[in-house]
């Protein structure tokens, strides 16, 4: 057995506001910011269906659209994903929109493809004890955020997405949203192969699709690739480092408690498997799965050129253990 790393020093960006205290008081900016029939659109009971209603493909949702919002509007509404997010997600968040628009140039089709179709949804009343979240959600893109009062429980389901994968001309060319997930991963499969650990590809043929898809809550996915505690610790390291991506999306704070979760459910049990080809322009599929989470990322559509990414906790998805421990203790 390998000695086991936790490197959190060097993957989680800082900052020095407190998450949840700042995300209250942003959602209470951004209401009290809406007029009357923008509130109806974005200001849902707690206890809505639409709350657990996880969606990434590009459809029509419940909550406030941008493009139905004043300048100042969306400012407030990027001032809440600035009250959650690390400067890293917050990029990420903005480069995918920029892709949609990317994308309404290229197929001709600004009415599908509007980077204004991204919606903001408050769930409850900001600072409720009792609970309360919010989500920033559109195609590609969905930012799930749960509180009791005024402390972040949860942060998943998460998912981010870049189509293309790549921008290959004008002004953005060169631009790759999600070039960590990948690099990180692929960098790591190739030494773990190198290494003789020939079991972490574990299927020549990658699935069509991230098996979760947009399912509501998940469970373990069958156990395939490698763990954590027969790597060593550079493969270890590095391993860390491609989880660390996906959680320091948000601010330090929030980061911090995550990989704690993750460590204290045992950092060597968690598996990585790849399937596909290994090469820079071949179809793949990757999942990182430990005992309470579950990160999938696939390039398969459009030849390879269109990346999907979701990250998923078993129990905790839309803080649903936090929440059912902190309802038993209040009763």
């Amino acid at each position: 057995m390998k000695k086991l790393l936790i490197p959190l020093f060097f993957t989680l960006p800082l900052h020095a506001a407190e998450p949840g205290a700042g995300t209250t008081a942003a959602a209470e900016k951004f209401l009290s910011s809406l007029k009357d029939d923008q509130k109806t659109k974005a200001a849902l009971p707690f206890s809505s269906d639409d709350r657990e209603n996880f969606r990434f493909t590009p459809r029509d949702r419940q909550g406030l659209p941008l493009k139905e919002m004043t300048e100042d509007q969306k400012k407030a509404a990027m001032a809440l994903l600035d009250s959650a997010l690390s400067e890293k997600g917050k990029l990420k968040v903005t480069q995918i929109m920029t892709l949609e628009s990317i994308l309404a140039d290229i197929e001709k089709n600004p009415t599908y493809r509007d980077d204004g179709k991204y919606y903001v949804s408050i769930f409850g009343t900001p600072g409720d004890a009792k609970g309360w979240g919010w989500r920033f959600e559109g195609h590609h893109l969905s930012i799930n955020l749960t509180v009791i009062g005024d402390k972040v429980v949860s942060g998943t389901p998460t998912f981010m997405g870049s189509n293309p994968r790549e921008v290959l001309e004008g002004k953005h060319k060169g631009l790759r949203v999600l070039a960590a997930e990948e690099d990180l991963a692929r960098a790591l499969v190739t030494t773990l192969v190198s290494d003789g650990k020939s079991g972490v590809i574990f299927s020549e043929k990658p699935p069509g699709e991230i098996i979760t898809a947009e399912n509501r809550s998940v469970t373990a996915l069958e156990p395939v690739g490698v763990t954590a505690e027969s790597m060593s610790e550079a493969q270890q390291t590095a391993l860390l480092k491609l989880v660390s991506e996906y959680i320091a999306r948000y601010r330090s704070e929030i980061a911090e408690a995550d990989m704690e979760k993750i460590k204290k459910a045992g950092v060597g049990k968690i598996l990585f498997g790849w399937a596909g080809g290994t090469k820079v322009g071949e179809a793949y599929y990757y999942r990182i799965q430990g005992p309470t989470f579950l990160m999938e990322c696939a390039n398969i559509q459009n030849n390879a050129r269109h990346v999907h990414a979701t990250w998923r906790d078993f129990t905790g998805d839309f803080g649903r253990d936090v929440l059912k421990e902190h309802y038993t203790h209040d009763h």
